[in-house]
C-alpha cells in the first residue's frame, strides 16, 4: 500500500497493522510468517503477547502453518496476506480492506499505526551457483556465516536459501545497523562465489 505522502508499505508492515487491530479486539492468538519475515516484526508480536511461527517461503506454506496451529492470520513480506476468517486464500482486496478498516476504526494514518514497528534493514543477494550446490558442505561458506552470526549476536539474522526456480543461493542478512548488514552479506556472498568456483 502507499500512503498520501507516497510512502510504500510492505507485507510485514500491513500484517502488523491488521494483527494489532485484531489483538486490540482480543481476536488474535498467533500469526504465521515466513523465513523472510523481518525479525523486527517477530519481536513486535512477542511484545504484543501474540504467537508467531515461521513457515517456508510461499503462501501455501503459510496456510499450512496457520491450519496446523488453528490461526486465522498469516502472510509474507511480499504482500501475500491470508485472513482465513474472511477468505480461503490470500486476496489483495481483502487485505486492503482489513488495513483500511483498522485505519477507520482507529481514526489514524498508516505511519501512526506503525510507530511500534521499525523494520530492521534487510539485504538479499542472489549468488549464482552450480545446480546441486550445497553450501552446508562448504567450509568457507559455513565459516563466513558463523563469523557474521557472531558479529550480529542477537541483533540480527542470517538465512541462506537455495532458489526453487533458478540456480542461485539467496543470501539474506538483517540487523539493526545497515552498514554492518551490507558488509556481512557481501562477505558471505563472496565466500559462496569462491566455493562455487571451487577455489
Amino acid at each position: 500500500m502507499v500512503d498520501g505522502d507516497g510512502t510504500l508499505y510492505d507485507g510485514d508492515q500491513l500484517l502488523y497493522v491488521i494483527a494489532c487491530e485484531r489483538a486490540r479486539a482480543g481476536k488474535l492468538v498467533g500469526v504465521a510468517g515466513t523465513l523472510m519475515t523481518n525479525l523486527a516484526l517477530a519481536q513486535a508480536f512477542a511484545k504484543l503477547g501474540v504467537g508467531f511461527a515461521r513457515a517456508k517461503v510461499g503462501d501455501r506454506y503459510v496456510l499450512e502453518t496457520m491450519q496446523q496451529k488453528g490461526w486465522q492470520l498469516g502472510g509474507e513480506n511480499s504482500g501475500h496476506i491470508i485472513c482465513l476468517d474472511k477468505h480461503t486464500t490470500g486476496d489483495g482486496i481483502v487485505s486492503a480492506l482489513q488495513v483500511l478498516a483498522a485505519l477507520r476504526t482507529r481514526r489514524a494514518t498508516l505511519p501512526s499505526l506503525l510507530r511500534g514497528l521499525k523494520l530492521f534493514p534487510q539485504v538479499l543477494l542472489n549468488v549464482k551457483v552450480a545446480r546441486g550446490f550445497d553450501w552446508q558442505k562448504q567450509p568457507g561458506v559455513v565459516k563466513a556465516k558463523q563469523r557474521a552470526e557472531k558479529t550480529l549476536s542477537n541483533n540480527g539474522r542470517i538465512l541462506l536459501r537455495p532458489s526453487g526456480t533458478e540456480p542461485v543461493l539467496r543470501v539474506m542478512v538483517e540487523g539493526k545497523d545497515e552498514t554492518i548488514v551490507r558488509k556481512l552479506a557481501g562477505a558471505i556472498a563472496a565466500a559462496v562465489e569462491s566455493a562455487s568456483r571451487g577455489k
